[in-house]
């Protein structure tokens, strides 16, 4: 089977691009074409892919803190995207995978340092994401985090699983029950991490999915203002 997987099955950099793909369909239906339904229900498949390649690389990094740094600095720049054109609170997907991260840090320290302080730190750190997902905007109207608590837990949910299409299907599924409506259809990526081979592929493409999103969100509000 594993032979089989590792000749058939899908590259990291092959779930990256079909999630980048996905991403992009979404957000021409959510910035430009509202209209069609269908171009929301494929985006679907974007965030789960995503998040299941966001525990990959948390496992794979030398380097855990220059990951949340590259993850968190690139949020912030989205952020003020956002905040120009949209002048929203809405806090961007990579806000959500940057606790995600820190969450997983957080919680490989505790169980390293095995004190009631690192147990206690590491318990006030989730509490504190859980407010943010999910209680601040009763204090803010208008702030959100992309996807709540159980988008920003997907990705602990896999790496501790270890990584597993168990994991991931369990946690994809808590995010469908706790949004409900179309995000059950990101159910269908299920089968598609199945086919995961666990090799990146030939190419680094990192920096490529890391600029893409800032730039295609750029492009997409200029197209709708040239509209």
């Amino acid at each position: 089977m594993n032979a089989i997987r590792s000749r058939f099955g899908l590259t990291g950099n092959q779930l990256k691009l079909l999630a980048m793909l996905t991403m992009t369909i979404d957000h021409i239906g959510a910035i430009l074409l509202p209209q069609y339904r269908f171009l929301r229900v494929i985006g679907r498949l974007a965030m789960p892919i995503y998040a299941y390649m966001i525990a990959e690389g948390c496992f794979y990094t030398h380097d855990r803190r220059a990951y949340f740094l590259r993850l968190a600095g690139l949020a912030a720049v989205c952020q003020v995207v956002y905040t120009l054109v949209d002048r929203s609170l809405y806090q961007c997907i990579l806000v959500t995978f940057s606790a995600s991260v820190a969450l997983i840090c957080a919680v490989e320290w505790a169980q390293k340092k095995r004190t009631p302080g690192a147990v206690l730190t590491t318990a006030v750190l989730f509490l504190g994401v859980y407010f943010v997902c999910e209680k601040l905007s009763l204090l803010l109207p208008g702030f959100h985090v992309d996807y709540g608590i159980w988008g920003v837990l997907l990705p602990v949910i896999v790496y501790f699983g270890g990584r597993d299409v168990v994991a991931f299907a369990l946690g994809t599924l808590l995010l469908c029950l706790s949004l409900g409506g179309l995000q059950w259809w990101a159910m269908l990526t299920v089968p598609l991490v199945a086919l995961y081979n666990g090799q990146r592929g030939k190419y680094r493409l990192g920096w490529v999915f890391y600029l893409y999103y800032p730039i295609h969100l750029v492009i997409l509000y200029a197209v709708s203002y040239l509209l």
